[in-house]
């Protein structure tokens, strides 16, 4: 079967990658010069299995505003005149029940988990090198009232069978020794020792030469234009290359596919959330971090790579406004001052942003939407590369007609129809 990917980020090409291994005539268009230079270019550097979690929860409306009035809080909010923004955000408030965090939750930490067996998979493969880290993530609190909401969490990890750790100051030092130069008191954290890191760039562009091995045809610098259909057939897709034609095709552009199938009355409930990361050279070894370390109160990764730090965070509304604001770097320097003020060289840091492409649920939208040939694999959010590799492969055994390995009639767009 020929089949057209569009989108050469983490997902696109993983996905790429898994259809050509299953015997498929794969080829891949992107706007990009290379693979994993939009979203998957600077990420937090995380695979976050035990962590998945949505971000729509019982506390987070309350949350929201506090975080909005703090000085280097990690949301901000630029309100628009546009109805996308206010419906996407009417329906995450919406999911800020106890129940619907419980149900979104287990989809996410389902994909998640299954993610990772593939990626215990992935890693053997020979040439796939991407600074990665098998050390855990600390999701670290600063006061006592964060250690005590983490029980509903604990609750979903031991139905899945995820490895867990609950640790005092003592065992967030023994995790990660570099916490014994923090500036700021710390009460506790939940360890996730199974957890991965490394850098999402490097990985999509071994995934690439992979894909390519497989036979995938990559066309970079190509941007899309449009979809054509016929009935209840995709037939096409419009492009600065002319039209391509497929059998089958995957709309796998982030943040940017909900603007592509908008026009063939697909609502696709996937809105852009702009997330910053620095990336900061080490100084310092016996003092920076070993994985990585979740800041709760500020929501900031800080993931060690063999060289250098990234730290990634912070949620900005904005629709497709890339527009990189220098004072955004606030709740990034001031975390990874707080925690490893001594690791590395923040006036050598490169600042970066990305649009990460959100449900209002948490969990990505993966299947088949409206057309016979066409499917979807898009909003995963802050999880794009956690949970790429199990994306790919649901992906192609739902396009080949196999029985994906988990569960995945609630990961579809027929969800928001109920």
């Amino acid at each position: 079967m020929k089949i057209l990917i569009l989108g050469a980020g983490v997902i696109g090409t993983t996905s790429a990658y898994y259809l050509a291994k299953a015997g498929h005539e794969v080829t891949v268009v992107d706007r990009q010069p290379g693979p994993a230079l939009e979203t998957s270019f600077g990420n937090a550097g995380e695979l976050s299995y035990g962590y998945a979690s949505p971000w729509a929860g019982p506390g987070i409306p309350l949350k929201a505003i506090k975080w909005l009035t703090m000085v280097d809080g990690p949301l901000v909010i630029r309100p628009m005149l546009d109805p996308r923004m206010w419906i996407w955000g009417l329906r995450l408030l919406g999911n800020c029940t106890e129940r619907a965090y419980a149900i979104n939750k287990s989809r996410m930490v389902r994909l998640a988990e299954y993610s990772n067996e593939r990626m215990v998979e992935l890693r053997q493969l020979p040439g796939l090198a991407f600074d990665g880290r098998e050390q855990g993530t600390l999701q670290l609190f600063r006061t006592q009232a964060q250690l005590d909401h983490i029980h509903g969490d604990v609750e979903v990890l031991k139905q899945y069978g995820v490895r867990y750790e609950v640790l005092d100051p003592a065992g967030c030092l023994a995790a990660e020794p570099g916490l014994a130069t923090a500036q700021v008191p710390f009460v506790g954290a939940l360890r996730l020792p199974d957890d991965d890191t490394g850098d999402c760039k490097m990985f999509t562009e071994g995934m690439e030469k992979l894909a390519r091995e497989a036979g995938v045809v990559f066309h970079f610098g190509t941007t899309v234009d449009g979809i054509e259909t016929a009935g209840d057939k995709v037939t096409g897709v419009r492009t600065s290359r002319g039209v391509l034609t497929a059998d089958t095709y995957v709309g796998a552009m982030g943040s940017y596919t909900p603007l592509l199938v908008a026009p063939l009355g697909i609502r696709l409930p996937v809105y852009p959330i702009k997330g910053y990361s620095l990336t900061v050279p080490i100084t310092d070894e016996s003092v920076a971090p070993l994985s990585t370390i979740m800041d709760e109160t500020y929501k900031v990764a800080t993931t060690r790579f063999n060289d250098r730090i990234r730290v990634g965070g912070t949620a900005e509304i904005a629709g497709w406004d890339m527009t990189l604001r220098p004072h955004r770097r606030g709740p990034l320097d001031r975390s990874l001052r707080d925690l490893f003020p001594k690791a590395g060289d923040l006036s050598k840091a490169s600042f970066w942003c990305g649009l990460r492409p959100m449900t209002p649920d948490g969990t990505p939208v993966i299947g088949k939407a409206k057309f016979d040939n066409f499917y979807l694999s898009t909003g995963h959010g802050t999880l794009g590369w956690t949970m790429a590799a199990g994306s790919g492969r649901v992906l192609s055994d739902l396009i080949s007609g196999t029985k994906p390995d988990i569960d995945t009639s609630d990961l579809g767009l027929s969800r928001y129809a109920a």
